[in-house]
């Protein structure tokens, strides 16, 4: 294989051993001080501005910044410290405050509204000319047609939402890692399988500790709560768990989120309508596929509507088992994972943990790049001797079939402290095209998994399987991209109640006998899950549906419900209350603070969208039904899913991409099939 383009390529990735959070700051203040030189400049030119002359190093500049933050924003993520979390918090804030004097910039305004206007602009390339779109928008929910004091009240609002969503975040992960309980005698932990023993072992151990240690980090919450037969211990995991960073529970009113959600909910609103806009999901509204926000509630209460007998029957189904076979006098909330899981032994003669020893994460990795090998005619090779952030992580490289460099990935599996919770895809690096040189795209790949216990290779869920796979999606749609330029490049200037198709697309292939017979293989013998396993598997898919599809609802429901309209005009808990009543059939306990952990829609990109994971399940489900008719490693479909999706980034509308794939528009039953709720 050529190294000379992985060597070019590795130059430009982050020394992460080199960042010392003291310096943060005073380097980010020289960064932003040399960008408004520079922009003043290419805003002084004289004459007509061209894509070339202006936009092509207007790019170079953002480009610069993007590679200085990315890797400290990741750290802050990943392996997060006293020092670190203050020099982030302020530069948050000088970012916020350089990223709004851009938007707000009458002289870069008029530059780019040249170039929308100029004779030249329909000889543009399609990405060109989406760059300038999105800009002009972008202009307009930057604040850009306010007045000075307008103006100027909306950098304030800007600047207290990025130290508000940064204390969101860090309250979550302070509450979740202040919690632990250790417990000496295993006759408490009966029913927990071996792999989870194993973990919270070495949790004891880790902090000089007997016995086992547990932990709110998922991969020891979700197997107590599925598999323990401690009903007490339960229901003590469980109320630490809804409570995290809330004025309930354990450490009640010590990391609380109260105040801050209430205030972003406020400035949100506020800002929205300084811009024009009726509510925040409008506002939000305005980058993405959905047309409105009654679409976007019609789409909601439609599924749930369709959803709503299949989940009353689960739940009925439920606790008839728990009350018959199990002895339960009532169903609680911390019984509901460990009832399921009984009733899914009872039912399929089949346990999740049974497939565990067939997923060791060396196995699962190598069959995840031979699987998008024969979809995408690509191949994945480590890179050797890249400065990481963590002696667990590794990095990888991306080949298309003619040996060139696609993109480069960090892989970061495993929990552990100081790291937040979640799995996700960032950016790193992204394509871009400069003369004759061409930036190759980087991501970053992080889960949560179940770490190695004693030496040995990690044993993965299928569920954990299942997050690789769609992080990898996110990853594809990152580093497959050929255009070559950045704001449309990727994941960038895609609507983000799409950003999830390729990666909900990618999931299925977990489902398919012909992929998991590469992805998986015992850990002793190699040998493929059997066919009484595999069937039983396939039989519990979708097991309980109805009620995990009500959940997403009532997450994404309750979202955009405290995104519209006034948001102080009734209490978030009362909203949340009156969603539980509209779309849930499992009663909640009055302590559940779920709200104060939901950093998805507080701290991360998903305020006013998290409808996005059912709008794009749809495109991702009809997506792979065309897979389902042609052949599911079809060399063929697999290129043109590569070529109309992963390749194209933000650079054309996302349903003109989609109908170029499907030939048609989307479908919703594909997605009600899959879920097991087709009529």
């Amino acid at each position: 294989m050529p190294t000379a383009d992985i060597d070019h390529a590795t130059k430009l990735l982050p020394k992460f051993s080199t960042i010392q959070p003291q310096t943060i700051v005073d380097d980010l203040h020289k960064l932003l001080a040399q960008n408004r030189s520079e922009i003043d400049a290419l805003l002084a030119i004289e004459g007509e501005l061209d894509w070339d002359g202006f936009v092509a190093p207007f790019e170079d500049i953002g480009d610069r910044l993007n590679r200085f933050w990315s890797p400290i924003g990741h750290l802050h993520g990943v392996a997060d410290s006293e020092a670190l979390r203050d020099a982030y918090t302020e530069a948050v804030q000088m970012l916020t405050e350089y990223a709004t004097e851009l938007a707000q910039s009458d002289r870069l305004f008029a530059a780019f509204k040249s170039l929308h206007e100029s004779p030249d602009f329909d000889s543009l390339k399609p990405g060109q000319k989406k760059v300038i779109d999105n800009a002009m928008r972008d202009f307009r929910l930057g604040g850009i047609e306010l007045d000075d004091a307008k103006r100027q009240r909306f950098r304030e609002l800007n600047a207290e939402l990025a130290q508000l969503t940064t204390s969101f975040s860090e309250n979550v992960l302070d509450a979740s890692q202040a919690w632990n309980k250790n417990i000496d005698d295993p006759a408490e932990l009966a029913g927990l399988p071996e792999s989870t023993l194993g973990l919270i072992r070495q949790n004891a151990k880790h902090r000089d500790q007997s016995g086992y240690t547990l932990t709110l980090d998922y991969p020891c919450y979700g197997p107590v709560m599925a598999y323990c037969d401690n009903h007490e211990l339960r229901r003590e995991m469980y109320e630490a768990y809804v409570t995290r960073a809330s004025d309930k529970g354990p450490y009640a009113g010590r990391y609380d989120n109260s105040k801050n959600i209430d205030r972003i909910l406020a400035l949100r609103g506020e800002l929205a309508r300084l811009v024009g806009f009726s509510d925040y999901a409008e506002y939000s509204l305005a980058t993405k596929m959905a047309p409105s926000s009654a679409a976007v509630f019609e789409f909601l209460e439609d599924l749930a509507q369709r959803s709503a007998g299949a989940a009353r029957r689960d739940y009925d189904q439920l606790t008839a088992f728990a009350s018959t076979e199990l002895g339960f006098n009532s169903v609680e909330p911390w019984d509901i994972a460990y009832c399921t899981e009984k009733l899914r032994q009872h039912t399929f003669a089949f346990s999740a943990e049974e497939l565990r020893p067939y997923f060791p994460v060396t196995r699962v990795i190598e069959g995840l790049f031979k699987t998008v090998t024969r979809l995408f005619a690509i191949t994945v090779e480590p890179v050797q001797g890249v400065d990481c952030w963590h002696p667990d992580v590794r990095v990888y490289a991306i080949r298309d079939d003619t040996g060139g460099l696609r993109g480069i990935f960090y892989l970061d599996l495993y929990t552990r402290e100081q790291k937040r919770g979640g799995a996700w895809m960032d950016e790193c690096i992204v394509r871009r095209s400069r003369g004759n040189s061409v930036q190759a795209p980087v991501a970053y790949l992080t889960c949560n998994f179940t770490p190695p216990v004693g030496g040995n290779d990690s044993l993965l869920t299928h569920d954990e399987v299942l997050t690789l796979f769609h992080e990898f999606g996110h990853g594809l749609h990152h580093m497959l991209t050929l255009v070559d330029f950045a704001p449309v490049s990727g994941i960038n200037g895609v609507p983000w109640d799409g950003v999830e198709l390729p990666s909900q697309f990618l999931e299925n292939w977990v489902w398919e006998r012909q992929a998991l017979d590469v992805i998986g293989g015992h850990f002793e013998t190699g040998e493929s899950i059997p066919d009484e396993l595999f069937a039983a598997m396939c039989a519990a898919k979708n097991f309980q549906a109805g009620l995990q599809m009500v959940r997403q609802l009532e997450f994404a429901l309750f979202d955009f419900r405290i995104h519209s309209g006034d948001p102080a005009s009734k209490s978030v808990q009362a909203i949340l209350d009156e969603v539980r009543e509209q779309v849930s059939v499992i009663k909640t306990p009055s302590y559940n603070r779920f709200q104060h952990g939901f950093s998805h829609i507080f701290a991360g990109g998903y305020a006013a969208g998290y409808y996005s994971y059912k709008w794009a399940e749809v495109l991702a489900a009809d997506a792979f039904s065309r897979f389902e008719a042609e052949g599911v490693f079809n060399p063929d479909t697999g290129k043109s899913f590569r070529e109309c999706i992963l390749e194209r980034g933000g650079s054309e509308d996302l349903m003109v991409l989609f109908e170029r794939f499907r030939g048609r528009g989307p479908h919703i039953e594909p997605l009600l099939k899959q879920a097991g709720l087709s009529t």
